[in-house]
């Protein structure tokens, strides 16, 4: 792991130094916040930030927001500043560490950073074949296509190939394709000269370069646009990147895992994606089974996610009761193992004081879940297909966006993957309505 600290600690940026490479981690140190932009710019692999309460914290994570800078930031202050300490975390900050610097205290935040949800956990035959895969081809360089429905945990896989490959020690940058507009991500994934274009205002290095000598995931690689496509393909057979507004070419060292979560054979015979692309990143294919076919794994993962959020809350840990063991066993799961977090976080927030019943685990009723004979109906969900008469299809679709947007916690990837549409087509549409002023639920639900 690397730290930035950024500012002098009120004098204490030694001892929480030493405090931190005694972890394990290593460390970078700058004085103030214009050094420590230009630091995290270069790409140097940071994975946490250690603030001076006394600088100017909210303009630094303007800037990191900005700049799509996805850096953790922990403001640091002496303790007695409650009202510097409440700012930080307004602005941003996701934790406060006071100081003088406690052994404890960063060693439990640097353990959190380190974690970040990202145990390989399951109990089914069915992913032993899949994790038996995964690290029998870790070692190698070649390139990995993981694909599965939303939610099956994707990038979990290709951490767990990260840390089992001989590029361990170098840094792992994930890159979510769905997520970055389409102007940017170019510059995103291969950086930029100072003045390369309107918003420019350092050379800012892109992942490739960023995830140099370590391993570069590329999420929903098939929303990435075809002219993108074509300069990923020449960067796997050249080896090197060019910046945008750049004059020479950059040699890289990356290996690359991508994931989908849709079927890549059929996105090739239509056009959507470069055939040639699919072939140099299908070296190796990892297909992540959904939640309802390795039934094994829902006991042992609810019970992790009972733990993590008790803990997180400070709650006590509580069992799930039979009747609550029946539910989430008999539940379809559409969302895969994402849905049963969310649901499992619902559950210890709502929970009684000494276990977790039925009445808390609340579900949305999900295909897998509706019977044959309502099935076979032809009646509408609340059995009375009158109730549509009047209403426009935009109607009828803006309705059923939103709801399954709802369903899904805001986690747009997810709520794409349920109603079948591209994660673009879903973005257009959520803009359409939100010009139009009807209430958006905000992103979030993220795995």
């Amino acid at each position: 792991m690397k730290i930035l600290i950024v500012g002098t600690l009120n004098g204490q940026v030694g001892a929480a130094s030493q405090i931190a490479v005694k972890r394990g981690a290593k460390v970078i140190h700058t004085d103030d916040i214009r050094e420590g932009l230009e630091t995290l710019r270069q790409g140097k692999g940071v994975d946490l930030v250690l603030v001076d309460i006394q600088l100017d914290i909210e303009s630094f994570i303007i800037n990191l927001n900005a700049e799509r800078i996805n850096t953790p930031v922990v403001a640091c202050g002496v303790a007695t500043d409650a009202q510097a300490a409440v700012r930080a975390i307004r602005a941003g900050a996701q934790e406060y560490l006071p100081l003088p610097p406690d052994a404890e205290l960063i060693g439990a935040v640097l353990s959190a950073v380190a974690e970040e949800s990202h145990a390989m956990i399951y109990n089914d035959p069915v992913m032993d074949d899949v994790v038996r895969l995964g690290k029998q081809i870790a070692p190698s360089d070649a390139s990995v296509l993981i694909t599965g429905q939303s939610g099956t945990g994707k990038e979990i896989m290709a951490r767990f190939i990260h840390r089992n490959s001989k590029r361990k020690d170098g840094p792992f940058i994930a890159v979510n394709c769905a997520a970055i507009p389409e102007n940017l991500l170019e510059s995103e994934l291969f950086g930029h000269e100072k003045g390369a274009f309107t918003g420019a205002v350092a050379r800012r290095i892109g992942k490739f370069e960023e995830a140099n000598n370590g391993t570069i995931l590329l999420d929903e690689i098939s929303e990435m646009d075809p002219r993108l496509q074509a300069k990923l393909l020449r960067i796997l057979q050249e080896r090197e990147i060019d910046r945008v507004g750049g004059k020479k070419p950059v040699p890289v060292n990356v290996r690359v895992l991508a994931t989908s979560n849709r079927n890549m054979e059929q996105s090739v015979a239509k056009g959507e994606f470069r055939e040639d692309l699919y072939f140099r990143l299908n070296v190796v294919n990892l297909a992540l089974p959904s939640l309802k076919e390795r039934p094994k794994d829902i006991g042992v993962l609810a019970e992790h996610f009972i733990k993590k959020y008790a803990a997180a809350n400070d709650m006590t840990v509580r069992p799930l009761t039979d009747g609550a063991k029946r539910k989430i066993l008999q539940h379809g799961w559409p969302g895969n193992v994402r849905e049963l977090e969310n649901t499992m976080h619902r559950a210890v927030l709502v929970a009684g004081p000494t276990e977790i019943g039925e009445e808390a685990i609340m579900l949305s009723p999900s295909a897998s879940s509706t019977s044959a004979q309502d099935a076979g109906s032809g009646a509408s969900p609340s059995g009375n297909p009158g109730e549509f008469v009047g209403q426009t299809v935009a109607d009828m679709e803006r309705k059923l966006i939103i709801a399954t947007l709802d369903h899904c916690l805001g986690n747009r990837t997810h709520a794409a993957n349920v109603l079948g549409i591209s994660i673009r087509t879903l973005r257009n549409k959520l803009k359409l309505y939100g010009d139009e002023g009807f209430d958006v639920p905000a992103a979030g639900g993220t795995s």
